[in-house]
């Protein structure tokens, strides 16, 4: 069989990873400048870059007549949900280690299982449900509400933050997958970094005279309230990086998703744990405690698996289409 244009798994694939490694330099540079920059200033710097490189793709897939949209309400609702996920977990990596934040936001494919029985009307067997489950555990090994203290990396309500990211990504993607492929993957990309861009302004207008970060000591509320300032010289080619880095991410990810099918695709988006890890111990000498590595594992293991069993479920689906049609 022919492949047609939205069914090319092999380039979907290449796209996803592509994504998966910008997503993870992009994770680590914003780590880098939380320490001396606000947020909402990281946010409008990357986007105003990000949304120029879109424009420019959008000119060479069909010009601004792609930009048109019959489902304004329904693209503003996913712009606002996927900033809401950037913002909780660039918010939780001022606090927390990168490996731990990344694992935690990696909990969303479970959400968007379980989403998926009352949004879609999707089945869930037992077996996924019990991934489910299994993974929510290695959630709560990596967090350890238990621990107090000294033990703790963060504040309590940090640890929520990814989770909260999580639930809104998941939210994000079951709205795609109801929004379907009509619209182009840089058409996309730049209904998003546009509504990145007005919600920092917002920010702005709030918070970015740094009126409400007097007295906060917490590492994640001073990177959402900080005032902002001039970057350094060496910081603007951060902030250059940065912004490719999204024009990228949004593109390859929503070119991947058109090209193939969610179960294909989803599973090579694990490939940012290993490289988060790997970045916490290059620029930070982290590496993840043996409790809270065996809590990612479960985690890893758990998405791979519902995404394996959504993909055999599948197949099987269509191999009984396929048997009935004989008769």
């Amino acid at each position: 069989m022919t492949q047609t244009k939205h069914n090319r798994p092999a380039l979907g694939i290449m796209m996803v990873m592509i994504g998966m490694l910008a997503i993870s330099v992009n994770d680590m540079l914003i780590k880098l400048l939380s320490g001396g920059y606000p947020l909402h200033q990281v946010v409008f710097i990357r986007s105003l870059i990000g949304i120029s490189f879109s424009l420019i793709i959008v000119q060479m897939e069909g010009g601004f007549r792609i930009l048109r949209t019959d489902r304004p309400l329904l693209h503003l609702l996913r712009g606002l949900l996927i900033v809401i996920a950037n913002l909780t977990f660039f918010a939780a990596l001022a606090s927390l280690p990168l490996a731990d934040t990344t694992a935690m936001f990696f909990i969303a494919p479970l959400i968007i299982t379980l989403l998926s029985i009352p949004m879609l009307g999707e089945p869930v067997g037992p077996l996924r449900i019990g991934a489910v489950i299994v993974g929510f555990i290695g959630v709560i090994i990596v967090t350890q509400p238990w621990a107090a203290g000294g033990t703790r990396n963060a504040a309590w309500f940090v640890y929520l933050m990814p989770l909260i990211g999580a639930v809104s990504y998941a939210l994000f993607q079951l709205l795609t997958r109801m929004l379907g492929a009509s619209a182009k993957a840089s058409a996309m990309a730049v209904y998003i970094q546009a509504t990145f861009i007005a919600v920092s302004v917002l920010f702005w207008l709030f918070a970015g005279d740094g009126r409400y970060v007097e007295g906060v000591e917490d590492e994640s509320l001073q990177f959402l309230l900080r005032a902002w300032i001039w970057p350094d010289d060496g910081d603007i080619w951060l902030f250059a990086i940065v912004g490719l880095n999204v024009a990228i991410i949004g593109y390859t990810m929503s070119q991947a998703y058109r090209l193939a099918d969610a179960a294909t695709i989803a599973p090579y988006e694990y490939v940012g744990l290993p490289l988060a890890i790997f970045w916490g111990w290059m620029i930070w000498s982290e590496l993840p405690q043996s409790s809270v590595m065996f809590g990612i594992i479960l985690i890893l293991g758990s998405g791979l698996f519902v995404f394996l069993r959504e993909r055999q479920k599948k197949r099987n689906l269509v191999a009984a289409k396929q048997a009935n049609r004989r008769y």
